[in-house]
């Protein structure tokens, strides 16, 4: 799952929402730091309510992630996708077809779920602009596998990007998707990959339903 897939539900409590978008923030931020499970429960306690609302998201997004990507329409749909973008790049590409049809059915189902309901992108943003980013980052840190000071820099440009919203517009998505191979260190897409694009998204608008099934882990 992407951001609004594990937050829309959830924009009435802004640290419970932080808590579901916590750990993507990381992989953006310093891909060494984690949040695991064992970390994170003894903090899922009323003793700090905002601490354990904030841990309580994180949890959250650990669970769905469980289930989403054992759901047969995951499954389907990522195959789909990589054996057509396999078409589209050198036959020894390793493992880049399969990274990028696994994302796409990602950012896809966000896309989604924003067609589905365009308020929803707007409920996350304002929600997360609710944030404390000092205790946050302080939250982050004592959660986490290890401490980080990034994340300070990065809620703020989060918030002033919304880049959520280029999710609607393949041309703008596909720059996204650009960005990220050059996070992750993998080579430039392919033009052509763009023209995959539509039939992508309205694969994953058919089976969204089957995509969000369970909708929610309760905690």
């Amino acid at each position: 799952m992407n951001y609004l897939a594990h937050g829309w539900r959830f924009t009435a409590d802004p640290y419970f929402l932080a808590g579901t978008s916590a750990p993507d923030w990381l992989s953006v931020i310093d891909r060494k730091v984690r949040m695991r499970r064992r970390n994170v429960e003894p903090h899922a306690t009323p003793t700090d309510q905002t601490k354990a609302r904030f841990a309580r998201g994180v949890l959250q997004h650990l669970a769905d992630d469980d289930w989403f990507h054992t759901t047969q329409a995951f499954s389907d749909l990522s195959w789909q996708f990589t054996l057509a973008i396999r078409d589209q790049l050198p036959a020894d590409d390793g493992l880049r077809p399969s990274f990028l049809g696994h994302i796409l059915v990602e950012l896809m189902l966000d896309a989604a779920l924003d067609r589905e309901d365009p308020q929803r992108l707007d409920d996350y943003y304002l929600a997360l602009a609710h944030l404390d980013p000092y205790q946050l980052q302080t939250m982050v840190s004592e959660l986490a596998t290890r401490p980080t000071d990034r994340l300070l820099l990065l809620l703020p440009r989060f918030l002033t990007e919304r880049f959520l919203y280029d999710y609607r517009d393949d041309d703008k998505l596909f720059r996204r998707l650009e960005q990220v191979m050059r996070r992750v260190k993998l080579p430039p897409l392919p033009e052509g990959l763009k023209r995959l694009l539509p039939d992508m998204r309205e694969a994953v608008w058919l089976r969204r339903h089957e995509l969000l099934t369970p909708t929610s882990t309760t905690l």
